[in-house]
């Protein structure tokens, strides 16, 4: 008998972990963070469901946080099995989970310095220590990995670099999640069998003081500043600024992809220009550069991270900037319930940012059709794609009603049987 395990991204977004367990064998499909909402947050402190030494395997769909962040932590309780992904999210998901750890551990200092923390003392969920043994864990297979009596085959997902959808063969029947297409990525590789849907962000909603495109300001203000397209008008050359160590860290990897010409990336973007650089590009290494760019005195663009105020170089610029109406803030993607992202974007008056209340008085725009996601008639289309229909198609990865109203058309339309699990429900497949 199989059964699959919910353990996390089932209610809520954030924290993808799906347990599949035949006999004595565990594999654990994506190992991610929970983000947003202090009531998921917390559960990232909680104790593993199961051993983590009981694990036989991760298998890693690809290197966002919320799909590979939770590794670390694994590690630190006793997990020593391999970590099955593509070599391209063997290489973002590193850099990932180092920035991941580099931040966790600059809260923690934080907290200590500031006094805010409700623990003594603040400590991180995991260090930069046990973000590189996870690392060393990492076994790239482009294509089909045997794991004793299941065989798991990544398939090209479309979504980030390296990002792929795991079909994995157990007694004989199959099961596999897919992912949506991206801007710069190949379209995903033909849907092999009956699979789980890929994530379910609530696109469009909640685009609360957000415009179609990014309107010009004639404030002069430099957090992000850009205009859309007008006829006899042209676009402003104004300096781009990369001030996340991170995001330089995978340019790198993108670039290398463009260099090497890789399969993943589409065609069109290939042998030409730089397609990272509109002509203005600066990166930003030091943080005393860093730091002058949150004032240069001119209209810029500043990129930093993290995407959704979570942590990192962002914060030193919100601080700085969003009291000013000259200046305008840009998220791009989809914003989590409980993350300073969302509460921007719902309009916050003022976001707490290292224990001080920052005033919010900088326009604010929701860019979600950045996020890099399928949209329900994309998920639709390649559900029907399928040569036959599932046993169950299982909707995670959403908010409840965004997964409610897709669970509804997957009924409606495909005539399928569909669920919306919750937090550690388990099923037999």
């Amino acid at each position: 008998m199989s059964t699959l395990t919910f353990l996390g991204a089932a209610g809520t977004v954030t924290g993808s972990k799906f347990l599949l367990e035949q006999d004595r064998r565990r594999i654990l499909l994506d190992c991610g963070l929970f983000q947003g909402e202090a009531r998921w947050r917390r559960r990232n402190w909680d104790p593993f469901p199961v051993d983590p030494a009981s694990l036989d395997a991760v298998v890693l769909t690809h290197a966002h946080l919320d799909h590979c962040g939770y590794l670390p932590s694994l590690v630190r309780e006793g997990f020593r099995g391999p970590v099955i992904c593509t070599s391209g999210t063997a290489e973002v998901a590193a850099i990932v989970l180092r920035d991941a750890a580099h931040l966790q551990m600059e809260d923690a200092q934080h907290a200590r310095a500031g006094g805010y923390s409700r623990h003594d003392p603040p400590q991180p969920l995991f260090d930069t220590e046990d973000a590189e043994r996870a690392i060393r864990l990492f076994r790239p297979a482009d294509g089909r990995a045997e794991l004793g009596a299941a065989t798991v085959t990544l398939h090209r997902a479309g979504h980030i670099l390296g990002s792929a959808f795991a079909e994995l063969e157990v007694d004989g029947r199959r099961h596999d999640p897919g992912r949506g297409d991206v801007r710069r990525s190949a379209p995903r590789a033909p849907r092999p069998r009956p699979a789980r849907p890929p994530d379910q962000h609530d696109r469009g909603a909640r685009r609360r003081r957000t415009d179609a495109g990014v309107r010009d300001r004639p404030y002069g203000g430099s957090a992000a500043r850009a205009r859309r397209p007008d006829a006899g008008r042209p676009h402003p050359r104004l300096p781009v600024y990369v001030n996340s160590p991170m995001a330089l860290a995978a340019l790198n990897v993108y670039r290398a992809a463009v260099t090497n010409k890789s399969p993943e990336l589409r065609p069109e973007i290939l042998g030409g220009p730089d397609p990272f650089d509109p002509g203005t590009l600066r990166l930003v290494h030091s943080v005393e550069e860093s730091m002058r760019i949150s004032d240069p005195g001119r209209p810029s663009i500043v990129i930093s991270a993290s995407g959704m105020a979570t942590g990192g170089r962002v914060l030193y610029h919100l601080a700085r900037l969003l009291p000013s109406k000259r200046n305008t803030v840009i998220l791009p993607g989809f914003q989590v319930p409980g993350t300073r992202g969302r509460a921007l974007l719902d309009g916050a008056r003022s976001i707490k940012i290292h224990g001080r209340y920052i005033p919010v008085r900088a326009q604010v725009v929701g860019l979600s059709e950045f996020s890099a996601h399928a949209d329900s008639d994309e998920l639709i289309s390649w559900l029907s794609a399928a040569p036959s229909a599932p046993e169950t198609v299982y909707v995670v990865h959403g908010e409840d009603h965004a997964r409610a109203e897709l669970a509804r058309r997957i009924q409606d339309e495909l005539d399928w049987t569909t669920a919306t699990p919750g937090h550690l429900e388990r099923v037999r497949i």
